[in-house]
């Protein structure tokens, strides 16, 4: 079977096992215990998710960082400055094509938030979330690899799909969020069958973000 590797943060998190369950016979899935955060930490540890495989092949990469970067804590300015944003993004595309130069890559950008919830040290705007997720999308363009527009799916979403004012660990949204996945995966894969969905809802609470 093939081998998809899902790198990403907390979001990330709340549908990797949800699309394992529902590949399982179809493709093997694998992705780190940990949230990946930001952008700068992805590139400093690309090489060892890659381990989590041993010596098998990554034929399906989808990735996504963000969503750490533009938090804004204690009033002060992102994390990540939107040119430093760029600058990883930028490195990680090209540790990418080292690390895996025949592995499919799909890129997701990160999922808007309800801002009026989160508190005033620990803050993320949408309007800045699209900003990064603009950036990203044209860097990961001039490398060829696929966009998966997680965002865009998110700002249709009811308040009811939240399960806080970050993330989506309710059934509705984790289903809405595999299944985005999934249409992505399958034809990368070379899966042209329709599969059942498998639901596995991610319960532990979020670290960071």
């Amino acid at each position: 079977m093939k081998n998809v590797l899902l790198i990403g943060d907390s979001i990330r998190m709340g549908y990797d096992k949800s699309v394992k369950n529902s590949l399982k016979s179809k493709a093997n899935v694998y992705f780190p215990e940990e949230n990946c955060r930001f952008a700068s930490y992805v590139l400093r540890y690309m090489h060892e998710y890659k381990k989590i495989l041993g010596n098998d092949r990554v034929d399906v990469l989808h990735w996504n960082a963000g969503l750490w970067d533009c938090l804004r804590l204690f009033g002060e300015e992102p994390h990540t400055p939107l040119e430093i944003y760029t600058y990883y993004i930028e490195r990680i595309c090209k540790r990418i094509q080292k690390l895996f130069p025949d592995a499919k890559v799909i890129f997701a950008t990160s999922t808007s938030v309800q801002s009026e919830l989160m508190k005033p040290d620990f803050k993320r705007y949408n309007e800045e979330i699209e900003a990064y997720n603009e950036v990203a999308v044209k860097v990961v363009a001039r490398y060829g690899f696929q966009v998966n527009d997680l965002y865009a799916v998110s700002v249709t979403l009811p308040a009811e799909a939240h399960s806080d004012a970050v993330h989506y660990y309710t059934s509705m949204g984790t289903k809405i969020f595999a299944e985005q996945v999934l249409s992505y995966l399958l034809p990368a894969l070379g899966i042209d069958e329709k599969i059942e969905y498998k639901e596995e809802l991610y319960t532990d609470k979020p670290i960071g973000i």
